[in-house]
C-alpha cells in the first residue's frame, strides 16, 4: 500500500516507466564510464569499490525491471515513484563518494525531480523534489572529499564538470519532454474524437427516439388515406391517368406503411438473434430494387467487382437504410440514372455511389466526419449523420468527395465479409 496516493492511467505509468528504464541504460553507461576513466584521465582518486558497488545495484534493479516491463500489462504509480526515488538514492550515494555538494553531478539528482512534474500527481512530484532537496541539503554536509591540492585546477574541473552536468541534464529533460507533448497531444486528439463521437451518437439516439414516435403517430393518417385512396378508385367515370396517379398513391402508401412495420421488426434484439447471410451482389441488388419500388422514375447502374462466388455477409438493417440514404441523396441531385460500384476482396468490401450532380458543397465536405451537417434545400442534412453512424456502428468508414470527372462520390469501406 503507497503511503502517497497517486491516481493516473496504469497504461501511461508503463510507457513512462519503459521511458525511464531505457534513458537509465545510458545514464548508469556514462556514469561507469567516468568512475572508470576519471582517475587516469583527470588525476583524481575516486573510491571506486563502493561505486562500482553503486552502479551494479542500480543495474541489476533496472535489468529487473526491464524485465518485468517487457510483458507487463501495465504499471502502478507507485512504482514509477519509487523508481524516481531510486534514482534519487543512487546519484546521491555516488555524490556522496565523490566530494558530495561540490560535484558537478550533484545536478543531476533535477531530472527525476522533472520527470516526476511530468509523469506524477502533485503529492508525489512534492514527495520526490522534497527527498531531491534534502539529498542535496545532506551532501553539503557529509560527503567523502576528494583530493585536489590545486584549487586553480579544482576550479576549473568543477565548471567543466558543471557544463558537462547541464548538458546531459538538459538532453534528458528535453528528450521527455518532447515525447511527453506527443503524447498529450494524441492524448488529446483522441479525447476530442471520443467526444465528438458521443455528440453524435447522442445526437442519433434523440433523432431515434422521435422517429419513433413519430412512426407511431403516422399509422393514423397513412390508414386514412389508404382508405381514401380505395373509395377514389372505386368512383366512376374516372379516366386510365388518374386511376394510374391514384395506384401510385396507393402503392407508395403501402410503401411507407411497411417502412413503419419494419422499425419493431429490424430493431434491437430482433436484429441481433435473427442475421442472415446473404451474398454481397445479391444483398446489394435486393436494396435497389427495393430503392427502385419506392422511387420508380429513379434510375441506376450496378457494377460488380470481385471473384464469384461473391462472399456472403450479414444483411444488417442498419446498413441498408445507410445505402437507401445515399442512393435518395444521389437521386435528389441528379436526374440521370446513378452509378454504384461494388468491390469486395480478402481486406473487406466497398461500395461507392456516384451521381452526375453539382457535387457536395464545400461546407459538406468540410463537416464530413462532425456531429452535424448543414441544411440544404432538399432537407435538413439528417439523412448523412444517421448514415455515417451506422456505418461506423458496423467498423465501416464513409467518405464524401468530389470526383475530377464530375458529380459527387460517397464511399463505404466495410471490414471483411465472411
Amino acid at each position: 500500500m503507497p503511503f502517497i496516493t497517486c491516481d493516473n492511467k496504469g497504461s501511461e505509468h508503463l510507457a513512462n516507466l519503459r521511458r525511464l528504464v531505457n534513458s537509465r541504460w545510458l545514464a548508469l553507461s556514462a556514469l561507469a564510464l567516468l568512475v572508470l576513466f576519471c582517475p587516469a584521465l583527470l588525476d583524481i582518486s575516486l573510491p571506486q569499490l563502493p561505486m562500482f558497488a553503486i552502479l551494479a545495484v542500480a543495474g541489476l534493479i533496472n535489468a529487473i525491471t526491464w524485465w518485468r516491463l517487457r510483458q507487463a500489462p501495465d504499471a502502478t504509480p507507485y512504482e514509477l515513484f519509487s523508481h524516481l526515488l531510486i534514482d534519487v538514492a543512487a546519484l546521491s550515494a555516488l555524490c556522496f563518494f565523490s566530494g558530495g555538494a561540490t560535484n558537478p553531478l550533484v545536478s543531476m539528482l533535477l531530472p527525476p525531480v522533472a520527470i516526476a512534474a511530468l509523469t506524477l500527481p502533485v503529492r508525489c512530484v512534492v514527495a520526490v523534489g522534497g527527498i531531491a532537496l534534502s539529498a542535496y541539503s545532506l551532501l553539503m554536509i557529509y560527503y567523502v572529499p576528494l583530493p585536489m591540492p590545486d584549487a586553480t585546477r579544482a576550479t576549473r574541473l568543477h565548471l567543466i564538470g558543471m557544463w558537462l552536468t547541464f548538458a546531459v541534464s538538459a538532453l534528458m529533460i528535453a528528450w521527455f519532454v518532447v515525447r511527453m507533448t506527443r503524447l498529450i497531444r494524441e492524448r488529446d486528439a483522441e479525447l476530442a474524437a471520443a467526444r465528438e463521437q458521443g455528440l453524435r451518437d447522442e445526437r442519433v439516439l434523440a433523432i431515434g427516439t422521435l422517429a419513433a414516435g413519430a412512426a407511431h403517430e403516422l399509422g393514423t393518417p397513412l390508414g386514412t388515406m389508404a382508405l381514401l385512396a380505395g373509395e377514389l378508385a372505386d368512383e366512376p367515370g374516372l379516366s386510365d391517368a388518374v386511376r394510374d396517379d391514384i395506384n401510385l398513391i396507393r402503392q407508395q402508401i403501402q410503401v411507407c406503411k411497411g417502412i413503419i412495420t419494419g422499425l419493431s421488426r429490424r430493431a434491437g434484439a430482433d436484429r441481433l438473434e435473427n442475421t442472415v447471410l446473404q451474398p454481397v451482389d445479391q444483398w446489394i441488388d435486393s436494396i435497389r430494387q427495393h430503392w427502385h419500388a419506392s422511387r420508380p422514375q429513379a434510375e441506376s447502374r450496378l457494377t460488380l467487382h470481385g471473384t464469384q462466388p461473391a462472399p456472403r455477409m450479414v444483411a444488417d438493417p442498419r446498413l441498408e437504410q445507410a445505402l437507401l440514404n445515399l442512393f435518395n441523396n444521389a437521386a435528389n441531385a441528379c436526374q440521370k440514372a446513378i452509378d454504384l460500384s461494388i468491390a469486395w476482396s480478402a481486406s473487406g468490401l466497398t461500395i461507392e455511389i456516384h451521381d452526375c450532380g453539382p457535387g457536395f458543397p464545400p461546407e459538406v465536405l468540410a463537416r464530413g466526419g462532425l456531429s452535424s451537417f448543414p441544411t440544404h434545400q432538399q432537407g435538413s442534412g439528417i439523412g448523412l449523420i444517421l448514415t455515417r453512424s451506422a456505418i461506423e456502428q458496423l467498423g465501416g468508414k464513409l467518405t464524401l468527395s468530389n470526383p475530377s470527372q464530375g458529380g459527387a462520390l460517397a464511399r463505404i469501406e466495410l471490414p471483411q465479409v465472411t
